[in-house]
């Protein structure tokens, strides 16, 4: 064999070698990840009394209302509400522009399935989670709280407000059918999702939008 090809070949059991260490990696900081969301998921009928649930935003339809995804974080913390598991909503979403606003469209949902207004707070700098997780604390004062959001979601929402010292719960938001292609997308997408939550909860920490506090239980 040529000096070239040991070379070429070497380099090529390398890169299997490295692939399957990366994977393996990835493969035990995810399931680490999905052991701790079990251990702090709970149903709405279980899950303790928080002060406040945290509804993090997802996307809206095209004329401005929440989407599938969205109405079912809303209609579950709403049954959290009304069920006296919380005392106050907090909808965290992006609101990155004029005609882009989840915050709000969550707030109008909520009102039309009976929250009063006064009991619903908004955040519109939640561009996602760790924003929406940092700033619950940073800005809203929130020590204890339930997040709601899909399940296949809830895992690294909880991760990383822990993180923040936060102590969290959660109640997963799955009322309505999915697509299976939809719903496989996420769950794949959240793969990559959760090692870039790693990354800055341990390694970049990136700083959200701050401002003046405006906690939600005035001391």
């Amino acid at each position: 064999m040529k000096p070239i090809q040991k070379i070429i070949r070497r380099f090529f059991h390398f890169l299997i070698y490295l692939s399957f260490a990366v994977f393996f990696t990835i493969g035990i900081l995810r399931l680490a990840m999905l052991l701790y969301g079990k251990e702090k998921t709970f149903l709405p009928d279980s899950v303790p009394q928080t002060p406040a649930a945290l509804v993090l935003g997802a996307g809206l339809n095209r004329d401005g209302t929440p989407g599938l995804v969205l109405q079912d974080r809303v209609r579950t913390a709403s049954e959290l509400y009304f069920s006296g598991k919380v005392q106050k909503i907090l909808m965290s979403g992006d609101n990155t522009s004029l005609n882009y606003n989840e915050p709000g469209a969550m707030k109008e949902f909520a009102i039309e399935l009976g929250i009063p207004e006064e009991d619903i707070v908004v955040d519109f700098a939640g561009r996602r989670t760790y924003d929406s997780c940092y700033r619950a604390k940073a800005i809203f004062g929130l020590e204890k709280l339930t997040v709601v959001t899909q399940a296949y979601h809830l895992p690294r929402a909880l991760f990383i407000c822990n993180a923040f010292d936060i102590d969290a719960n959660g109640v997963p938001a799955d009322d309505s059918n999915y697509r299976l292609s939809s719903y496989t997308f996420w769950w794949v997408r959240e793969i990559l999702a959760s090692i870039k939550a790693y990354w800055d909860v341990y390694i970049g920490h990136p700083q959200p939008i701050l401002g003046q506090p405006e906690p939600i239980f005035p001391q």
